[in-house]
């Protein structure tokens, strides 16, 4: 950030809450009857979405320049393809 500009600080306790609903929801689909790979579909998503909170609020990714947010999602193809390949050796 700039030198001199200020920052709210974001509401920390709702975006624990919103983790913590988010988590508590992934069990309960956990359990659901439907297909393994519907499940594993639905759990990833879910997954993804609660890392996005965690690194935009509490590593404060939202807030930094184009050059972190770079080196940030730059090691996520590599991470795709790594769970691609886990997902076929076990899944299909």
């Amino acid at each position: 950030m700039a030198e001199g500009t200020t920052q709210a600080h974001p509401n920390y306790w709702a975006i624990w809450l919103y983790l913590s609903i988010l988590t508590v929801l992934e069990l309960g689909v956990a359990f659901l009857p439907w297909s393994r790979q519907l499940l594993l579909i639905i759990l990833l998503f879910m997954a993804i979405w609660k890392a996005l909170l965690v690194a935009l609020f509490f590593m404060h990714l939202r807030w930094e320049g184009n050059r972190m947010r770079i080196f940030a999602v730059a090691p996520l193809p590599l991470t795709i393809i790594v769970v691609i390949a886990v997902l076929t050796e076990f899944v299909w």
